[in-house]
């Protein structure tokens, strides 16, 4: 096989132990990356996807409206940034999986322009020169573990309004779009093809008809894509593309390979040059950015991960000051020079470094009886993992002479950066010296490469780098995006302003508590753990109303119930555990260390940590094994063996706990399931463990979720995501997992993150999917859309606040989204019989003419309209009429409108009349009366009187009412800042509300 005839570019000698060279290509590629994998069709995915729009179409809840509640403050990860030639004031943000945004106003407002297509996350995209037509690539080029599959390319010839798919429906991961500057019909896309299966549609793609047909014009191999591309803007025929051979499987990630290399045509892509000439290539290339100076186009520059191991003499970091043993230090030690290191010294290294009997070495060293070769064998053979020689990987090569010849202009690595999630380049369009390479930092060259400087600190820019647009207009005005979303620079760097008002958090975990107003505590990617009110709003709350308990990448969440205490646990990747007491003020680590001597644990990316329901103070953590905690964390038992099938470990941790649950019913009773596709059990606390895996064994179990309501009953979902197999797998027993029966019938074919039950509800069961949530209310026997406003988006986590009767979801892509469950619930199968059903309305409130806003003649703001609002059932499709009845039968209100089948919201206007301006009368006094009138009694708006009223809705000729209440209420404050969502009384004679304070 090709892969297995790589050509090796080693080194001669390898490292001075205790080092050792990474794991040769092929042997990586033999023992992780075969045999091939076929992942799902397009014909299959574009199956799912009509089965979601039918699904969505059918819903009875497709009306309901969601609200999101951010958080906006700590950004998301941005994919691309660009501004149309001719409309250089609307700015468009793609993000890798929130949509693509436009602003018009310099960022202080945004709208979402991508929101309920068949993909959600962003490649790149391309604009038109007037902005009129946008091409969006679907699916992030970088090979993260949450970049989506994309579903191909879409295009917009209306700014965004309405889209079309245009094809390249295998694609999954599109790197670049261009545009020909000469001609707008013909576009290019880099493909990158699937990342966790192998597939021939890689390549570089062109269309000359503005997408009706595509070619590929470039194809290296089933295991290389493309992932950059420019055009020499002298010349349209003369293209650049880099290739890129990487694969990825759920314990191992090959970032490099033989196709990888930049490629050149002179002849518009009907042949293609690799270019050498001085460019790394062979089986250690790896992702490599490609960029021409739009000014002097002859010169190019790449930005390279080379994976050949690094020289073990090349300048590392370790962070130690003089006088410290440090691993790379002790290589340099002799025997003699080993014996004669201070004993504090010594002692600290050996402990840290020997693990087997670290007391007897120590001995040996003092009696000079043990060589530093034999110490370093000891450490190599301990901390295999540890002790690999690092790879070159980023390095800056340029040619002035359109490729022909390279040379590298900085010697040695630059930055902290990796092919796999970063390697972008962008040249200065005004200075073919001024270039920024991303990565971790932002760097900087302004010669040509030579030296590089970081550009903003983490104090000022968020870390983790992927784009750089520079302004047209302003030579000084620069706009970055990282993780955490949009910066802009307006002096060259000096300065940068975050955008902060979009809800583009990539949550990945979610959990909630009993305050009043209950919070939400959501974990996102690279943003850390943040905290906030479930009543805010967008636009108008303070943005850091949401604030941060911890950082990282936002992992594992669990809530200490108790009343009096404020305590949340909280992670970052890979089990770094905290405990965050606000009320006392104190932080501590829970994360469990391993027995001395033992291996240390295996954690997962999001490792799992639970608190138990029968006693707050004991927790949960999964690594390989279960460990239980009595007191919060603060020290572990070891409750299992290794549960997992204990597989060779590639780059990636894997073999670990994906997810624990404990049952409510029986305290010990545990079910924990592990990423490579096994479900264990224990009824006793740990003292027995029984595999009761599904029988889909191999699949990454995503949840296993032990029922409130039935001690023998327990769900698991399970995922193919990382083999790009994207059927919904989800299992229910009713016998503690001796037997499985599986409920996804009905699903279409995306990956479940997660299920819940409900807590007041038997049957009732939510999963979220990688593109929105269902609903079951007969145990996974039947499925309905939640759908309505929300945007598709992956659902990470999702929880249901019991006392609330409210649904809380954690997208990562658009932030945190609740839906309230009170008519989804109300929905009986009764009521689903019906032609028509009224349910009672919200709490009715009418502004009395002496509450009102004050009235002059110069006020134009619009009357504060009370309503009538609520929701009612349509069993079928037609035009409605409700009106509101007196006591007396007399019509006061009336409204006609159109209903869909299924929930329909309505809002009856209480408005009689309208207010008019006010107008200065000369008043006559006869009586008393006339000395008590409101003299602008006529021009007040008038309402509909509080007291008792008929509701009625006649729709298809069926007729259904109930009794209401109109009941007094007040204008609403213009200073509602408090946010619990109430009117406030205005008392218009106290000094300050309509005098401005004087």
């Amino acid at each position: 096989m090709l892969l297995l005839a790589l050509v090796m570019s080693m080194p001669q000698e390898g490292p001075p132990l205790p080092f050792k060279n990474p794991l040769p290509k092929d042997e990586q590629i033999r023992k992780f990356h075969l045999p091939e994998v076929i992942g799902n069709t397009w014909a299959d995915r574009e199956s799912s996807y009509k089965q979601r729009l039918s699904m969505e179409a059918a819903s009875p809840f497709r009306k309901l409206t969601w609200r999101n509640i951010g958080p906006t403050v700590q950004g998301g990860r941005v994919a691309t940034i660009a501004s149309p030639e001719k409309d250089p004031n609307s700015l468009y943000v793609a993000y890798s999986t929130s949509g693509l945004w436009r602003t018009t106003d310099d960022g202080n407002s945004w709208q979402s322009l991508f929101n309920h297509e068949a993909a959600f996350g962003i490649g790149d995209f391309a604009l038109s020169k007037d902005g009129k037509t946008i091409w969006v690539g679907t699916g992030e080029a970088n090979s993260q573990r949450t970049s989506y599959a994309g579903t191909g390319i879409y295009k917009s010839v209306d700014s965004g309004k309405t889209w079309q798919w245009m094809g390249l429906p295998e694609s999954h991961h599109i790197g670049r779009v261009v545009i020909d500057p000469r001609d707008e019909n013909t576009v290019y896309a880099c493909v990158m093809g699937h990342l966790y299966s192998q597939n021939p549609e890689r390549g570089l793609y062109r269309t000359r008809d503005g997408g009706k047909t595509w070619e590929q014009i470039l194809k290296i191999d089933q295991w290389t894509g493309v992932i950059d591309m420019c055009i020499d803007p002298r010349n349209s025929n003369v293209l650049y593309a880099s290739a890129w051979h990487r694969d990825r499987r759920s314990w191992d990630f090959l970032e490099s390979g033989p196709g990888s290399g930049v490629y050149k045509s002179v002849d518009g892509g009907k042949s293609w040059t690799k270019l050498t000439g001085g460019l790394p290539y062979g089986a250690a290339a790896g992702r490599t950015a490609i960029a021409i100076a739009p000014s002097k186009p002859d010169r190019l520059y790449a930005f390279v991960d080379n994976e050949d191991p690094a020289d073990f003499d090349e300048y590392e970091d370790e962070g130690a000051p003089s006088g410290k043993l440090t691993l790379r230090r002790f290589v340099y030690l002799t025997d003699e020079l080993l014996y004669a290191v201070p004993k504090d010294e010594i002692e600290t290294f050996i402990k840290r470094w020997v693990k087997d009997s670290p007391e007897d070495v120590l001995k040996k060293i003092a009696a000079k009886t043990i060589t530093q070769k034999e110490v370093a064998a000891m450490i190599q053979k301990d901390h295999a993992e540890q002790v690999e020689i690092a790879r070159k990987q980023a390095e800056i090569y340029r040619s002035d002479d359109g490729g022909k010849t390279w040379v590298k202009p900085y010697q040695g690595r630059i930055g902290e950066h990796g092919g796999y999630y970063w390697n972008r380049l962008f040249v200065n369009p005004r200075d073919a010296d001024d270039v920024f390479s991303t990565g971790v930092y932002l760097l900087r060259s302004k010669n040509a490469g030579k030296q590089w400087n970081e550009v903003a600190t983490w104090a000022q820019v968020h870390v983790d780098y992927h784009f750089v647009y520079f302004d047209p207009r302003n030579p000084k005005r620069f706009i970055t995006g990282t993780d955490g979303g949009v910066f802009i620079s307006g002096d060259d760097g000096g300065h940068f302003r975050h955008i902060e008002n979009m809800p583009v958090g990539q949550v990945t975990t979610l959990a909630i508590d009993e305050a009043t107003p209950y919070r939400v505590i959501a974990g996102m990617q690279d943003n850390g753990t943040l905290r906030g009110p479930n009543n805010w709003k967008l636009g108008s709350s303070d943005v850091n109303d949401w604030k941060e308990l911890f950082g990282g990448d936002g992992s594992a969440i669990a809530v200490d119930p108790r009343k009096d205490r404020d305590l949340v646990y909280v992670s970052y990747q890979f089990g770094m555990f905290f405990a965050v007491d606000k009320q006392a003020n104190k932080l501590w680590s829970t994360r469990p260390e391993p027995p001395k001597g033992a291996k240390p644990y295996r954690y997962n990316w999001i490792a799992p940590f639970i608190v138990s329901s029968h006693h707050p103070d004991i927790v949960y953590v999964g690594t390989e094994k279960l460990l239980r905690s009595f007191d919060q964390g603060k020290h572990y038992t070891e409750v299992s063996p290794d549960l997992t099938t204990n597989r060779e470990q590639g780059n990636v941790p894997h073999a670990t706990l994906k997810d624990i649950s404990e049952s409510p019913l029986q305290f010990g009773l545990i079910y924990v399931g592990t990423d490579d596709g096994l479900v264990k059990m224990t009824p006793d606390g740990g003292y027995q463990w029984i595999d009761i895996s599904t029988p889909l064994k191999g699949k990454w179990v995503t949840r296993v979720v032990a029922s409130k309501w039935d001690k023998a009953t327990v769900y698991c979902a399970q995922s193919g995501y990382r083999e790009d197999d994207f059927n919904a797998y989800l299992w229910v027993s009713t016998d503690y997992g001796k037997t499985w029966k599986s409920i996804s019938a009905g699903l279409p074919a995306e990956t479940i993150n997660v299920v819940r039950e409900d807590p007041n509800n038997k049957g009732v069961l939510y999963v979220g999917t990688d593109m929105g949530a269902f609903i079951s209310q007969d145990n996974g026997a039947t499925w309905e859309a939640l759908s309505g406003n929300i945007p598709h988006a992956p659902i990470h986590d999702l929880q249901v606040q019991a006392k609330e009767k409210e649904l809380v979801v954690g997208t990562h892509s658009r932030s945190v989204w609740i839906l309230p469950l009170k008519y989804v619930l109300g929905l009986t199968p009764e009521i689903r019989k019906m032609p028509v059903h009224l349910f009672k309305p919200d709490k009715n409130s009418v502004y009395t003419n002496y509450k009102a806003l004050p009235l002059k003649s110069w006020h134009v703001a619009p009357d504060e309209i009370p309503t009538m609002a609520g929701m009612m059932f349509a069993g079928k499709a037609g035009k409605a009429v409700i009106v509101l009845k007196d006591d007396k039968g007399k019509e006061v209100a009336r409204q006609e409108l159109a209903l869909e089948e299924g929930l329909n919201p309505y809002s009856l206007s209480l408005l009689l009349a309208p207010s008019k301006p006010a107008e200065h009368k000369k008043r006559t006094i006869k009586s008393v009366e006339d000395a008590l009138k409101d003299p602008l009694e006529e021009e007040r708006p008038h309402f509909v009187v509080p007291g008792s009223y008929k509701l009625e809705v006649t729709l298809n000729g069926a007729t259904e009412s109930l009794d209401v209440k109109v009941e007094t209420g007040f204008v609403p404050s213009r200073d509602d800042d408090d946010g619990d969502g109430k009117t406030k009384d205005v008392d218009l004679d106290k000094p300050g509300d309509s005098d401005g304070g004087r």
